[in-house]
Order: C-alpha cells, then sequence, then structure tokens
C-alpha cells in the first residue's frame, strides 16, 4: 500500500497547523518552506482540508491558516479515504475494467482487500493529536518557534 503524495501533504499540513497554537496563523508558503515542497501543491491540499472543516483560511493582510478542529477530532483512517483517489492496490481492484484475466475466480484478491481493510482500520484508531506528542522535537525539525 501507498499512500499518494496529496495524502501525504494534507497529513503534514495538519500536522504543522496542530504544532501551531489555537490561534496562531501560518501560511502556504511557510508550510511549503519548512517541508521543502511545493506551494502549488500545498495550495489545492489547504482548498480541499478547508473545504472538509478541518481548517479555516483567514484572508487578507496579516491572513492565513489554522486548525479548526481539535487534533483529537481528526480521524486520520477518515481523512485518507477522503485524500485518497481509489484504493485499486491491484488491477481487479477496479472492477470497471479489470485486466487481469484470472479475477472471476482469483482468490488473491479477497486476502489483498482483507489487508487493505486491515490498514484502514488501524488508521481509523488515530488522530492528529496522536501525532503532536512530541511537539518539542517535531517544532525543532521543522524550525517552528512556538510560542
Amino acid at each position: 500500500m501507498r499512500l499518494t503524495l496529496y495524502t501525504d501533504y494534507s497529513l503534514r499540513v495538519l500536522i504543522y497547523l496542530g504544532l501551531k497554537g489555537d490561534d496562531q496563523l501560518s501560511t502556504i508558503q511557510e508550510i511549503a518552506d519548512r517541508y521543502n515542497i511545493s506551494k502549488n501543491h500545498l495550495m489545492k491540499v489547504t482548498y480541499d482540508l478547508g473545504q472538509l472543516g478541518l481548517i479555516e483560511t483567514i484572508r487578507g493582510r496579516g491572513g492565513g491558516i489554522r486548525l479548526k478542529v481539535a487534533p483529537k477530532d481528526i480521524n486520520i483512517g477518515k481523512l485518507v479515504r477522503h485524500t485518497e483517489e481509489d484504493f485499486h492496490i491491484v488491477d481487479c481492484f477496479n472492477r470497471e475494467n479489470p485486466l487481469c484475466i484470472i479475477s472471476p475466480s482469483c482468490q488473491l484478491k479477497h486476502v489483498l482487500y482483507e489487508a487493505l481493510q486491515a490498514f484502514l482500520n488501524v488508521l481509523d484508531r488515530y488522530t492528529l493529536a496522536d501525532f503532536l506528542h512530541s511537539k518539542e522535537e517535531l517544532s525543532n525539525l521543522l524550525q517552528m518557534k512556538l510560542d
């Protein structure tokens, strides 16, 4: 199982914002610089996170973004299900256009489906708050100043 960069960046943005205080704003450029990733990609990610109601966007001079939801209320499994386009880890998972000739009687797809469900079930057990326990170390790695 491999997650897309979109999911990876969504998680990174939420972790970054989770490290900040409730009243502290961050900019997309700031986050892009800290992680050394594309600002354009983060613009799409933050827009989507805003549409989900997870972050708040403050426009104008002195504006920025911050978490709108408490870290303990942001479920990682739910986020991953939203940010991933599909979970077709093998061809036979794509019911609209399966290309594998043995798909109708293959048992492998059932085992892989079970493994995928286990993967998602593990993610369902975690929230953003679980990733913020080592705030000082994370903020040092990201060269952030916490208030």
